[in-house]
C-alpha cells in the first residue's frame, strides 16, 4: 500500500457523531470504525510502522495506555475499550505455538471443552471468585476517564460473557451432562455470573465517559446455538437483559458482541433484551449486508468484513468489499466498519490497513 489516509488527512475523532452513529440518528457524515480488540502484536505493528510511539516515555506507567490511544486515533476510532483489572477467573486452557506471521511468544491458549474448574458443588464452594467491588479494579478507568483526549470516549467493557462462562469454568461437555444431572449446579454458577457482572457495570456506569457498554458472550457455532433456546432464555439472556436495562437507565447503549449462528435467538436479542447493536459476523453464517435489511430497522450493526476474507483477499478486493458493505450499510446510520470479529495477529497487516484506508477514503 503507498498511501494511507491516515497519515495524509487524518480523522479527528468525534464520540459525539460515534454515539449518533450506533444510535441510528441518522447518515453519519463520516465512516465510524469499530473493532472488538486488535491483537497486541497487530498494534505494536502499527504504532512501530508509523511512529505512533515516537515521543513516548517507555519508562511511563502508562505507555501502553498512551500508545493505545495513539494507535486508536490513527485508525480512525473514537474510542477506547476499558473495563475493570485484576478479574480474571481461573479456566482449564491448554497453550499452543502461535504460527501467525505476528506471533504472540506465549503462544495460544485453549479452554479445555471437557472439563473445567468447576464440576461438583464442592469446587464451586472452593472457587475463587474474583471481587469486582475491590478499589484498585477501576484504575484504568479512572486514568482514562482524567487522561482520554476530549473528543474520545470509553466503551466500558468487555462485559458479560455468561454463556462463555458456563462453558469455560464447567467445561461445555460438562455443562451438558450438568443440565440434565444437577441443574441446581448450573443455576448456581448461572446466578454467581449473574452478580458479578451487575456488579461489574454497575461500577462502569460510574464514569462520565463511558458513553457504551460492550457485552461480549459467545453463544453458538456455524449452524446454531452451543445450548438450546430455552437454556439461553433461562441462564444467558436473562444476564444480558438485566445489564442491558442498567445501561439504557443510564442514558447509554449496550452493544453485544456475540459469535456463531444466533437465527433462532435474535427477536429475543432485539425485543426482549433490547440490545442497541449486535457485532460478529461471518460469512458462512450471514453477512452482514443482507442483515442490513433484515434487522437495520432496529438495531445498529458492527463490523462484517468477513476475517477469512481478510486473510485471503487481495488488497483490491478488500476495498471493493469495503465499498460495496458501506453502500449498503451506511446510509441511515446504525453501521460502523470493521472486521467481522477482531483484528487478529494473522490477518496480513496491509490487509488489515487496507479496510481501514477504504474506510477512511469513503469518508473524502
Amino acid at each position: 500500500m503507498n498511501t494511507f489516509a491516515g497519515k495524509e488527512r487524518p480523522h479527528r475523532p468525534d464520540w459525539e457523531a460515534f454515539v449518533a452513529a450506533v444510535a441510528r440518528r441518522g447518515t453519519p457524515q463520516r465512516v465510524h470504525h469499530i473493532e472488538l480488540y486488535q491483537d497486541g502484536e497487530i498494534r505494536d505493528a502499527i504504532a512501530d510502522r508509523y511512529g505512533l510511539a515516537n515521543g513516548l516515555d517507555k519508562a511511563d506507567p502508562y505507555f501502553a495506555q498512551k500508545r493505545y490511544i495513539a494507535v486508536q486515533r490513527f485508525c480512525g476510532f473514537d474510542y477506547v475499550v476499558a473495563g475493570l483489572t485484576g478479574l480474571d477467573m481461573p479456566l482449564n486452557q491448554t497453550a499452543i505455538p502461535d504460527t501467525a506471521g505476528l506471533k504472540r511468544d506465549g503462544g495460544r491458549n485453549f479452554v479445555n471443552e471437557h472439563t473445567g474448574p468447576i464440576t461438583t458443588w464442592e469446587e464451586f464452594e472452593k472457587y475463587p471468585w474474583p471481587d469486582p467491588n475491590t478499589p484498585e479494579a477501576t484504575c484504568l478507568l479512572e486514568w482514562y476517564e482524567r487522561n482520554l483526549p476530549d473528543d474520545m470516549c470509553i466503551i466500558g467493557g468487555l462485559t458479560g460473557h455468561f454463556a462463555e462462562l458456563l462453558t469455560w469454568l464447567m467445561g461445555y461437555e460438562t455443562l451438558c451432562y450438568a443440565l440434565h444431572d444437577d441443574k441446581a449446579l448450573v443455576k448456581a454458577i448461572a446466578d454467581r455470573l449473574h452478580e458479578f457482572y451487575e456488579a461489574d457495570v454497575r461500577r462502569l456506569l460510574q464514569f462520565e465517559r463511558v458513553k457504551m457498554v460492550w457485552g461480549s458472550d459467545d453463544m453458538g457455532f456455524k449452524t446454531g446455538l452451543l445450548l438450546s433456546p430455552a437454556v439461553m432464555r433461562e441462564y444467558v439472556l436473562t444476564g444480558h437483559r438485566k445489564l442491558a436495562q442498567m445501561v439504557h437507565g443510564a442514558g447509554k447503549l449496550y452493544l453485544l458482541h456475540a459469535c456463531g449462528n444466533l437465527s433462532s435467538i435474535m427477536d429475543d436479542l432485539i425485543f426482549d433484551v433490547k440490545i442497541d447493536a449486535k457485532h460478529s459476523f461471518e460469512d458462512t453464517i450471514e453477512d452482514v449486508r443482507q442483515v442490513k435489511h433484515m434487522y437495520g430497522r432496529h438495531i445498529a450493526l458492527l463490523g462484517g468484513i468477513d476475517l477469512d476474507f481478510l486473510c485471503s483477499a487481495s488488497e483490491e478486493r478488500i476495498r471493493e468489499r469495503v465499498r460495496e458493505t458501506l453502500a449498503v450499510c451506511q446510509a441511515g446510520g446504525g453501521y460502523c466498519l470493521g472486521t467481522g470479529n477482531s483484528v487478529a495477529n494473522y490477518i496480513p497487516l496491509d490487509n488489515y490497513l487496507a479496510m481501514v484506508d477504504e474506510g477512511m477514503r469513503w469518508s473524502w
